[in-house]
């Protein structure tokens, strides 16, 4: 089985704005901009073998904030840029309960399936607690870029920026190489 990296769009591979506290995601595409430093860390870790997934609520959808032609054409920006091997996306708002909205873990096992994945090898980098609650879920390992959004859950590591979270994931991966050997 294969391991990946799932990562939340807003806030690691993108930028958001903040208003009243909240982290805003863009809603058209010329507010969507790149996370300059997430290429050539994205293309390290793509170079290791990794699977790398992006992952992101997107209430926005079903709510009417967003509409499915922008979130397509900033999704597409993303392909073109990032050595992603796909986009899950959870269309629905809070209030629906749907299983695939993070916290809940329903974006990473329906990954697992189409990717052929072993979880409990796989990573899960964010700067959200909801990441943290859903890669706990599965076995996966969190690792929080340190921000306003990391909570007071479980986490198993949070980290001062992207290029620390990326060699942590390669210095775990080489220990449990070698503990596998």
């Amino acid at each position: 089985m294969k391991t990946a990296i799932f990562l939340e769009r807003d806030g690691i591979l993108n930028g958001t704005r903040v208003e009243c506290r909240q982290q805003v995601s863009p809603v058209r595409l010329e507010e969507f901009r790149l996370n300059p430093e997430a290429g050539p860390l994205l293309h390290k870790l793509k170079d290791a073998g990794f699977i790398l997934i992006a992952t992101t609520n997107q209430p926005g959808l079903s709510l009417g904030g967003v509409t499915r032609r922008e979130l397509d054409r900033m999704h597409e920006l993303l392909v073109r840029s990032l050595p992603l091997d796909g986009i899950m996306v959870c269309p629905h708002a809070a209030a629906d309960l749907c299983p695939c909205r993070k916290p809940q873990p329903g974006l990473l096992t329906e990954a697992s399936f189409k990717w052929h994945l072993d979880l409990e090898r796989s990573f899960v980098i964010s700067d959200k607690w909801q990441d943290a609650a859903a890669a706990r879920t599965v076995g996966a390992t969190s690792l929080l870029l340190q921000s306003p959004w990391t909570g007071s859950g479980h986490h198993d590591f949070v980290l001062p920026d992207l290029t620390a979270i990326v060699d942590r994931i390669l210095r775990l991966r080489t220990s449990h190489r070698i503990l596998a050997a």
